[in-house]
């Protein structure tokens, strides 16, 4: 990741003009669409006549990844027409206006997309992180114009079309025969229809990202389930799925990330997916399924001894108790994050029971969990904070609380545990997992056991009186 904002405009030019010639790699944290066209475009040279051009910057660049201001149609010709060797392409941006026509993309902008027919991989996202705003002069036919030179793309992710129908997104899955992944968020008119005859189709897609299409239901997702390589499924902020949905999920055999957050899914739907996918899943994502019970713990994971889950995001479930944690406890799933944010009924009982929690007989208590994110649940007090101490949760590496509930007692188990990031406002732990390329994430945790340190080196007593002086300290209001 490069940061252009470091640099003034005109040093940035020299330092972009020594980029070597060789570099195939190129990813800008953030740059305006200005000075991209600026840098890209060849110009003439110092003490050369008007007819000479400089030779191409970057001609050996095949994976190009920015972040700018306005993806208009300028940026896009410029990146399609200098960049001969470009495979992999990846723009986003976060407009805090409404863009003009002048800085916008239009199907003029997408028609010029992938000239020498090399790309295999697109990605054009508008987020929605300042306003919300779209990309509303492309349509159907701007994506029929596009689509017409991306036959062998492979992956294909587009976020804030909402101008564009059935008809654009279906004629992707039609003209890209080789397509594997095709992520859409911000769909607003992507309906069932365009998955109505995906079995008659060669595809065979194995990641799938349909977030904020609200007007999917559980239909798509049958038709969606014929593709039996899927791997990868992201649902979340799909509105109006419900249990059948769960019920053809449930028949994936090869899925390993599934991501249903704010669904409308009950406890019985989720016992869809014990019949088999679950003993394949990685990742499980159910943030915000308001109906979810703690009877969804033990529909998912009673009578199960062999599952390959280590990611279980919990959160934002008003009727999940330490009931729930009780019960997840009991069955050893060997999950290594767990995120149970804002739930107001999870307390101090839970931290004791995934203190205590032994997944494999011969392995400590609490030792699997690197990362735990407790923010804002109502239950947790002054009392769970004994149990956060060394010994316990020893590879414990990523810690989320309310630092509102004793800030004293917060800062001094950051600095008992000095390989513990403890996290008090509210942050998501780790990276945004599932907003940049929608794929499996891994963190940079350090390969230290916690315990064992400290069983050779000695508890340092100082640090644990400093935790034990601050439980005596009246709450204070961060």
């Amino acid at each position: 990741m490069f940061d252009v904002s470091i640099f003034l405009r005109h040093n940035f030019a020299r330092v972009w003009a020594l980029a070597c010639a060789k570099l195939t790699s190129l990813e800008i944290g953030y740059i305006s669409s200005v000075m991209v066209t600026e840098l890209l475009s060849p110009t003439v040279g110092p003490h050369q006549p008007a007819n000479h051009t400089r030779a191409s910057i970057l001609p050996s660049i095949r994976k190009l990844c920015l972040s700018v201001d306005y993806i208009t149609d300028t940026t896009v010709s410029t990146i399609s027409k200098n960049l001969n060797s470009l495979t992999h392409l990846d723009l986003r941006d976060a407009p805090i206006i409404e863009p003009t026509v002048a800085f916008d993309l239009t199907n003029l902008g997408l028609q010029q997309i992938n000239p020498h027919g090399k790309l295999k991989h697109l990605s054009i996202v508008r987020s929605q992180e300042f306003v919300a705003t779209y990309f509303k002069r492309v349509n159907d036919l701007g994506i029929l114009l596009m689509a017409d030179r991306c036959s062998s793309m492979e992956s294909i992710c587009l976020g804030g079309f909402c101008r564009v129908t059935d008809t654009g997104f279906k004629t992707i899955l039609h003209s890209c025969l080789k397509l594997d992944q095709f992520r859409v968020s911000h769909g607003t008119q992507l309906t069932d229809l365009v998955f109505h005859d995906i079995s008659a189709t060669s595809l065979s897609l194995t990641h799938v990202c349909l977030r904020w299409c609200n007007l999917l239901t559980n239909h798509a997702v049958i038709r969606l389930s014929s593709n039996a390589d899927l791997s990868f499924l992201d649902l979340r902020d799909c509105r109006n799925l419900g249990d059948e949905s769960l019920r053809a999920i449930g028949t994936l055999p090869k899925l390993k990330t599934l991501l249903l957050d704010g669904s409308d899914i009950s406890d019985v739907g989720l016992s869809y997916l014990k019949q088999g996918v679950i003993s394949s899943l990685i990742s499980l994502s159910i943030r915000g399924c308001k109906r979810l019970t703690d009877k969804c713990i033990s529909f998912l994971f009673d009578g199960l001894s062999t599952l390959k889950l280590q990611e279980l995001d919990l959160s934002n479930l008003p009727n999940l108790s330490d009931t729930g944690v009780l019960l997840l406890v009991r069955s050893r799933v060997p999950i290594t994050e767990l995120r149970m944010r804002q739930c107001p009924l999870i307390g101090d009982t839970s931290v004791m029971a995934l203190a205590s929690m032994q997944v494999h007989a011969d392995w400590c208590c609490g030792s699997s969990l690197r990362l735990l994110d407790l923010y804002n649940c109502g239950g947790i007090t002054q009392l769970a904070f004994r149990w956060l101490k060394r010994p316990y949760f020893p590879r414990l590496r990523w810690l989320g609380v309310t630092g509102s509930v004793n800030r004293d007692m917060v800062d001094a188990l950051a600095r008992s545990r000095p390989f513990l990031h403890v996290a008090c406002r509210g942050e998501e732990l780790g990276t945004h997992q599932w907003d940049t390329s929608d794929e499996t994430y891994l963190h940079d945790y350090e390969e230290v056991d916690e315990l064992e340190q400290w069983l050779l080196e000695g508890e340092n007593e100082s640090d644990d009186e400093e935790m034990e002086v601050a439980e005596n300290v009246p709450e204070l209001v961060a």
